[in-house]
């Protein structure tokens, strides 16, 4: 992941919050599953982890993401959907 470009990065963010999304709305509905929970957690670490090797080397993807203790700096920025912004 950390040799990854920003594009591809932005990608397997998309797809693997995606695919955790879906899962958690499955897992909703068969909460004993067992297969579907390993693969939940499995993508959910991969999504932490890219979302942070992005963050660190692109600047933040939503507010959460924001390093501020002095002063809000979320808007110092394009954000990421803006055209200049981290995506």
């Amino acid at each position: 992941m950390e040799n990854m470009c920003r594009e591809e990065l932005k990608r397997l963010i998309q797809v693997t919050n995606f695919t955790v999304i879906e899962l958690g709305l499955y897992l909703d509905t068969h909460p004993t599953c067992s297969c579907a929970l390993k693969k939940y957690h499995e993508c959910n670490e991969t999504l932490q982890q890219a979302m942070k090797v992005y963050e660190r080397n692109f600047g933040p993807l939503t507010m959460y993401g924001v390093k501020c203790e002095d002063e809000w700096t979320w808007t110092n920025e394009p954000w990421p959907w803006q055209e200049g912004g981290n995506c």
